[in-house]
């Protein structure tokens, strides 16, 4: 869909239509076609401007249509006719250029951006390139270096900066088509030989080979596993050592490859679990379309430790006034510096002023009397909460929201505090809270819908990913991560070494394996917490055997009373430099302690390879995600996999747990954890769940299609 119009009497404006972003779906690639086919045959026609509708340019390709057979126009040819025009052709940036909308930009003769645009190649993130000439013109107009930096990491610019790198022309505060039509009337009748980008030399340093080996090993690190930015840096190459139609060539053959690959269907994947857990549904039927979040205005914050300093910033910085309350002065004062650091740092890297003036400070509770929700973020301590809820549901008007940053605590345990439990609800933040994309909306049974849609209103305000999950210990992310490091501890029990257990986990595509991330996160933190569940048994230096019915590891409770805390203490389940250090290096010490530990408990040590570590860590964690489907803790396995990828550095090519164990096979699953069970039948997260045995039974159906087996399965409850 594509609206012709004469203007000026000399400019035919193209004007794309498909709502919300002008995607290039076949519809609007045919109507290009058309429209500029109209344009350049027309004798009144001197020159042509190309713009969106709706103040949007285009937001790239069709998604939907992606692992179609795609019909219509294809973009490369309807792009070289563009550029191939005896007519100047102009794109008016509005909005967004992105992907394919950004190729149609390049193969324009000139681009004029409003200040608001914000342009990129954003494919890498969906497992592919731009793969309409994007990895072969963008460097020819704006250098390797440039060109390589933009598209391996599909970072969208501003309109300021692509004028600074040479990918726009021009950049105005005013109606962008008025401008862009009066600049074509400019430039008609000019030669247009030297505006065909892909006949531009590419400007290439010296050094290229020296660049590129720089860039590719650069790269591989980054995208641990992930294929896609590997392609797109030999796409640039292409781009620098062939002739354009060359590279376009191999710009084709490596999309080829991609388009197919199991990395590429687990990232667009997860582009659409990400839509899909907006559509959120409670327990009875409620949908969030059908209970109207209530606007907040005035937000307040009890606490100001780590996590009540990084959600007073979040609010801050999406508009709210906030009250930050905190009852000791040092620590009021410690907070006040720090968060305003952490608006001035947030401040200068997204090119606006700092809002401070936006946060007030207190002392005492009776500030937040006038506040539409309230966050407590104080200790993770039961008595606390409570004590905190007691006095908020004395002091805040009717009607105020009242929610917990806890973890893991139980949600209606802390409701049952408060004069109105259905206005209660968990917003469990990651730290860093103004940092990290997920926040998990957690309802209790008596939590209203209203209350949860105005949680989840107010997290995407935040510029989170949310989403809304029952109340169990642990939640979700924390439930499922129970078992996973449970299996790594006993991996160490058996013979492996935290090195191996990590290793085997980054190259899965994770940032940090199980100890170095308990290193930096504080061996103290899961120990005050194991303490906290009061695990029977489990005193200082018990045997790691059974405890009751179920095996329990207290290699961590030992390590933690020891003083063995991790980066802190410069001493964890590796060594650091100092405390502080983030160098982890091999600890000859733990070596000779899990031995001592081994002896002292009659375990015999045995050859751990990568492949048993995935298995035992990953297959734990992903079969306490079917358990969480079949308690109706998770509405969905998109729900559980957005968790993942956003909160807990699951790596997004590949997709998220529930989406990897589709990938595998759910019978494959099934059996090694079968497998697992007989070995240790005192470990029952390693029994299979009985939701993966039904959908093993039922043929092991693709992802999208497991809710309709969870909804038989609890109407069979």
């Amino acid at each position: 869909m594509a609206q012709y119009t004469l203007v000026s009497g000399s400019v035919g404006l193209i004007t794309l239509h498909n709502p919300p972003v002008n995607a290039l779906s076949a519809a609007v690639r045919q109507g290009i076609v058309d429209t500029v086919e109209r344009a350049l045959s027309d004798p009144k026609v001197k020159s042509v401007v190309i713009c969106g509708q709706n103040g949007v340019f285009c937001g790239g390709a069709d998604i939907k249509e992606f692992g179609t057979n795609m019909s219509g126009p294809p973009l490369v040819p309807m792009i070289h006719t563009i550029e191939a025009a005896n007519k100047p052709v102009v794109a008016a940036i509005e909005g967004s250029a992105l992907g394919g909308g950004l190729e149609l930009a390049l193969g324009c003769h000139y681009r004029i951006a409003h200040s608001k645009a914000r342009l990129g190649l954003p494919e890498v993130s969906l497992g592919l390139l731009p793969a309409a000439g994007g990895t072969q013109r963008l460097p020819r107009l704006i250098g390797v270096p440039a060109a390589l930096h933009l598209i391996t990491t599909g970072r969208r610019v501003t309109a300021a900066e692509a004028l600074q790198l040479g990918i726009v022309d021009q950049v105005t505060d005013h109606n962008t088509v008025d401008v862009a039509v009066k600049f074509a009337l400019s430039v008609e009748g000019r030669s247009l030989d030297a505006r065909c980008i892909s006949t531009y030399p590419c400007p290439c340093p010296s050094d290229l080979d020296a660049l590129f080996e720089g860039v590719m090993q650069k790269v591989r690190q980054s995208a641990r596993g992930a294929i896609a930015p590997v392609a797109c840096v030999q796409a640039v190459r292409a781009a620098a050592t062939l002739p354009y139609t060359q590279g376009m060539e191999q710009e084709k053959e490596l999309m080829a490859t991609l388009f197919t690959s199991g990395q590429a269907r687990a990232l667009q994947y997860c582009f659409f679990a990400q839509r899909a857990v907006d559509r959120w549904s409670m327990p009875g039927g409620a949908r969030w379309d059908t209970s109207k979040p209530r606007p907040v205005h005035k937000a307040a914050v009890i606490g100001l430790g780590t996590m009540g300093r990084g959600i007073t910033v979040a609010l801050a910085e999406a508009g709210l006034s906030v009250v930050a309350v905190e009852t000791e002065e040092k620590q009021l004062m410690e907070a006040k510096q720090a968060i305003s650091g952490m608006l001035e740092r947030g401040a200068k890297r997204h090119g606006v002023a700092p809002a401070p003036d936006r946060i007030s400070y207190s002392q005492n509770i009776q500030a937040v009397a006038d506040v539409d929700l309230v966050i407590e973020a104080v200790f993770e301590d039961m008595a606390l909460k409570k004590k905190v809820f007691q006095q908020l549901s004395a002091v805040c008007k009717a009607g105020t929201f009242l929610c917990t940053n806890t973890s893991a605590l139980d949600i209606d345990h802390l409701a049952s505090q408060i004069r109105n439990p259905e206005l209660m609800v968990g917003m469990h933040f990651f730290a860093p809270a103004h940092v990290m994309k997920l926040l998990e909306v957690v309802y209790g049974p008596r939590s209203s819908p209203q209350a949860v849609a105005t949680a989840m209103q107010l997290g995407k305000k935040m510029g989170k990913v949310s989403v809304a999950v029952g109340n169990c210990q642990g939640f979700v992310g924390n439930r499922m991560l129970k078992p996973y490091i449970e299996q790594a501890f006993f991996l160490l029990e058996e013979g492996a070494t935290p090195e191996l257990v990590d290793r085997a986990l980054e190259e899965f595509g994770f940032a940090m394996g199980v100890f170095r991330m308990s290193d930096l996160s504080g061996l103290d933190v899961g120990w005050k917490v194991r303490k906290g569940e009061a695990e029977p048994g489990v005193a200082s230096g018990q045997p790691a055997r059974i405890q009751q019915d179920h095996r329990y590891s207290p290699l961590g409770d030992l390590l933690a009373e020891q003083g063995r805390f991790g980066q802190k203490t410069g001493r964890g389940w590796y060594q650091y430099d100092k405390p502080g250090s983030r160098v982890a290096m091999s600890d000859p010490w733990l070596h000779s302690f899990l031995e001592e530990y081994r002896a002292q408990h009659g375990l015999v040590a045995r050859r751990i390879d990568h492949q048993e570590v995935l298995e035992r860590c990953l297959y734990a964690l992903i079969n306490e995600g079917f358990r969480i489907l079949e308690d109706g803790i998770a509405a969905g396995p998109e729900d559980i996999d957005v968790i993942y990828v956003f909160g807990y550095g699951w790596p997004r090519h590949r997709g998220g747990p529930m989406f990897y164990a589709g990938m595998v096979g759910l019978a494959k699953v099934l059996e090694k954890l079968e497998h697992y069970h007989q070995a240790h039948p005192d470990v029952p997260h390693l029994q299979p769940c009985s939701l993966l045995r039904r959908l093993v039974t039922s043929g092991s159906p693709p992802v999208n299609r497991w809710r309709e087996v969870i909804k038989k399965l609890h109407s069979q409850l």
